[in-house]
């Protein structure tokens, strides 16, 4: 069964794909006769009514699509409204990254204009000169700006993390151990708790106890362009032993780009000894959906996430390409025999699992022997998925998401041969960063943490087999969360992007002894 989980009614995205067109017909005569003065509970009842006998899950998100309808219906257009719909997946409910940034397109008025309505391909920015009208464009430039202006007043909000949360099981305290960096991507903590973090923009640095962070010199030349960089840090199974330390990033090759791995040690705080160990071919132009996610299971296998790097057409669906796919190699970069199309013709060698759009968690469930990963959907449809050999998830196929310009690309969720997400958040949260819990928080133990770039709080799944069986949503309004990590010191760090920083959570009371 897939768990539909609504954030907040009046922030849903629309569903524009429902399949029964007698759903339709009745959504649409409520909708007609719809007058400026209804009330938004009255629209949902009656929606959740209509559609509760033939899909209580489509009910829900249906019934507040149709609210969101009615408030744009009597408000007019609400340029806060519309840019948490189409813009917050990756800009931040409060632009957050648009201050302090590198305007390549122009940052005037009509600079701003000119990119919403025309999109940027390369960057992965859709055109709207379709969806919204040119009188909407300019307001929503406006507010932009505006919301620029505004630093101060974002500064304010985005610098006082809360330092308590109560939660479900837990009361918790979060304390900043690293400040003053830029976006971390990476995090491995060792047991003496020494940090190892990547940033996005080209660094790879250690903050040893007691000590502050350094930069490591000599790390490979990651390419900060677009949502690319220096991007995930793996440690090697046995690290203590031999001191390997893994890193992804993105790798240039002239204009084109692609997700690569090193592995190297350090020493003297230089990035020594290194050998490549994966490259995704093709190289493409695009600057975004690096995937870039490494973990290791119990027998040494190592897995990479590769993004479909922006061509949804091209690249998840066919095994000639490494994009938009899970692969698996030896800790030396070698190609195990029994990868599921190693002797199949033309295809790469190293593929584990395709048709995935752009896994930015994944973790190795080392109890049950289980890969998991999350990855970006499209406008409403981010995914919790399983990942087993061979298996297609489905990417751009079936999806239960929408284009971020709100046009349809699919009219199928689910197909024959296409694996079913365990869980699909709706609206998009837009997850990165994953981490399991382990005992140190023992009624957490065995959870799936993963971080909200678009509501800056972490999603706690539990599951049971493969399907999902609770959620909690936890550390509101922490930053936009863009990495988590199990430490190995026993305590969960969370790396945030708004004014990076790197935050240790503790639990400091247990409120519900003996529930597990």
């Amino acid at each position: 069964m897939i768990q539909k989980l609504v954030v907040s009614s009046n922030q849903i995205d629309r569903m524009h794909k429902i399949k029964s067109y007698i759903l339709l017909a009745l959504v649409a005569c409520i909708a007609v006769a719809m007058s400026c003065n209804n009330k938004s509970s009255d629209t949902l009842a009656k929606a959740a009514h209509l559609e509760q006998a033939l899909s209580p899950k489509k009910a829900t998100v249906k019934a507040a699509d149709m609210e969101i309808e009615a408030e744009e219906h009597s408000t007019g257009f609400n340029p806060k409204v519309y840019f948490e719909k189409f813009c917050s997946g990756c800009h931040g409910q409060r632009m957050k990254t648009f201050v302090d940034r590198k305007w390549e397109y122009g940052s005037t008025q009509q600079d701003i204009e000119r990119s919403i309505a025309k999109g940027m391909v390369n960057e992965g920015m859709p055109a709207y000169e379709q969806t919204l009208k040119p009188e909407e464009i300019t307001i929503l430039a406006q507010y932009i700006l505006q919301g620029i202006a505004d630093r101060n007043t974002y500064d304010i909000v985005e610098d006082s993390t809360p330092k308590h949360y109560i939660t479900d099981y837990y009361n918790v305290q979060v304390d900043t151990i690293v400040e003053g960096i830029e976006i971390p991507w990476g995090i491995k903590v060792l047991s003496d708790g020494t940090i190892f973090f990547t940033e996005r923009k080209g660094t790879f640095n250690i903050k040893r106890p007691g000590e502050e962070a350094v930069e490591i010199q000599g790390a490979p030349d990651a390419k900060a362009h677009g949502q690319g960089g220096m991007m995930d840090v793996a440690l090697h199974p046995q690290y203590e032993e031999n001191g390997w330390i893994y890193l992804s990033y993105t790798k240039a090759n002239g204009l084109k780009y692609t997700t690569a791995v090193v592995r190297g040690k350090i020493k003297d705080n230089q990035f020594v000894d290194q050998e490549d160990i994966f490259e995704a071919l093709p190289y493409v132009s695009t600057k975004y959906h690096f995937g870039s996610r490494i973990v290791f299971d119990k027998e040494g296998y190592m897995y990479i996430t590769v993004g479909d790097r922006g061509k949804r057409d091209d690249h998840p669906q066919f095994l000639t390409n490494a994009c938009g796919k899970v692969h698996r190699l030896y800790e030396d970069g070698r190609i195990p025999q029994d990868n599921p199309f190693y002797n199949e013709a033309e295809a790469i060698q190293s593929i584990w699992s395709y048709g995935h759009r752009n896994q930015q968690g994944m973790i190795y469930d080392a109890q049950n022997d289980k890969i998991w990963v999350h990855e970006h959907g499209p406008r409403g449809g981010d995914e919790l998925n399983l990942v087993e050999k061979a298996v297609n998830y489905g990417w751009p196929t079936v999806s239960y998401g929408i284009n971020y310009n709100g046009t349809a690309f699919t009219d199928k969720s689910e197909m024959e041969g296409m694996r079913h997400p365990v869980n699909v958040w709706i609206p998009s949260i837009a997850p990165s960063g994953m981490a399991q819990v382990d005992e140190h928080y023992p009624h957490w133990k065995g959870d799936i943490l993963s971080g909200s770039l678009r509501f800056n709080y972490i999603s706690r799944v539990r599951v049971d087999g493969d399907q999902l069986v609770e959620e909690e949503r936890i550390l509101k309004d922490i930053g936009r969360v863009r990495a988590i990590e199990m430490g190995a010191d026993g305590f969960l760090y969370v790396g945030v992007e708004d004014k990076g920083r790197i935050l240790k959570v503790s639990i400091t009371a247990d409120n519900q002894l003996d529930q597990r």
